[in-house]
């Protein structure tokens, strides 16, 4: 029986990305300047893992970088916050790259995954956690994880984006997260007894999420007013509150309260984890806005 070293290991993509705000988008031919421009670290799943490890929990990553200085980056930073590199490969294919332009809530943007293609899963290092998180993966390793993580035990949260979802898969999915417009593409509406994984968190549309327990208990979570200056990497960090409060126990509207907040904390910041800060500063804004949160609770 394998050694549980790992509270949460994350599977997905490493990413360096361009960020620019624009006044407005170049017509054809035409060269425009950006108003602000970010440079920094990304990958969905990396973006959850990043929070979940400043928080203190023992994290781990499966991934691909490539042998280039965007590749020792997210090593060192990775490093940095404690999160074990054990699973992660370093290929001679150059690092993943998404370079994205924002106008408002208007986004475009353009990936080239590079190493994130050779990515493989570790399964005897998989077997060493208590929880997998999924984002921004081909449909056969999300097949493969979650039937293992199933068979060992293991319980999943699976951020879905558009990646196809299968039934037999969703049954098995422990915490299966995607946004309203996702949800809709999926299943017809928002009604969410039409999904079948255990337990469900759906982002809404202007903020809030619909969430349901493996109860079948339904639970609106009301957002917080916040000026959006970039969302990228929201909902990762939603995502990362929802693991944090389940994996401590927390009922899942408690957890889903928790990744509102974590979300209202990215969309004020340009870059996916130019918010993440300490726990203690996270209980101190939750405060502030009125967000109830069981971290006294024994």
């Amino acid at each position: 029986m394998s050694v549980v070293r790992f509270d949460v290991v994350g599977i997905g993509n490493l990413n360096y990305d361009i960020i620019m705000l624009m006044d407005r988008f170049p017509e054809f031919h035409e060269k425009v300047n950006a108003r602000e421009a970010f440079f920094g670290l990304g990958g969905a799943a990396a973006n959850t893992i990043s929070w979940l490890a400043t928080f203190g929990l023992k994290t781990g990553y499966i991934g691909a970088v490539g042998r280039d200085e965007i590749g020792e980056a997210h090593l060192a930073y990775f490093e940095k916050l404690g999160v074990d590199t054990g699973g992660i490969k370093v290929v001679d294919v150059p690092s993943g790259v998404a370079v994205a332009m924002i106008r408002g809530e208007d986004k475009r943007i353009v990936k080239y995954p590079g190493a994130n293609l050779m990515k493989e899963v570790d399964f005897e290092y998989l077997s060493m956690t208590r929880h997998v998180h999924l984002s921004s993966n081909p449909l056969e390793t999300i097949v493969e994880v979650v039937n293992f993580a199933s068979e060992d035990g293991i319980t999943v949260s699976l951020d879905i984006g558009e990646a196809e979802l299968s039934p037999e898969i969703e049954e098995k999915v422990d915490y299966l997260m995607m946004n309203e417009d996702e949800y809709r593409r999926k299943f017809g509406s928002l009604d969410l007894s039409l999904c079948s994984a255990k337990n469900l968190v759906v982002t809404l549309n202007g903020g809030g999420a619909l969430v349901r327990d493996e109860d079948g208990n339904v639970h609106e979570v009301r957002g917080l007013s916040a000026r959006v200056v970039d969302s990228t990497g929201a909902g990762d960090s939603f995502d990362a509150g929802v693991i944090y409060g389940v994996l401590n126990g927390w009922s899942l509207e408690e957890a889903a309260r928790l990744g509102m907040v974590l979300a209202y904390l990215t969309v004020q910041k340009v870059g996916a984890r130019s918010a993440v800060v300490p726990l203690e500063r996270v209980i101190e804004v939750a405060k502030e806005t009125g967000i109830a949160l069981p971290f006294s609770r024994p």
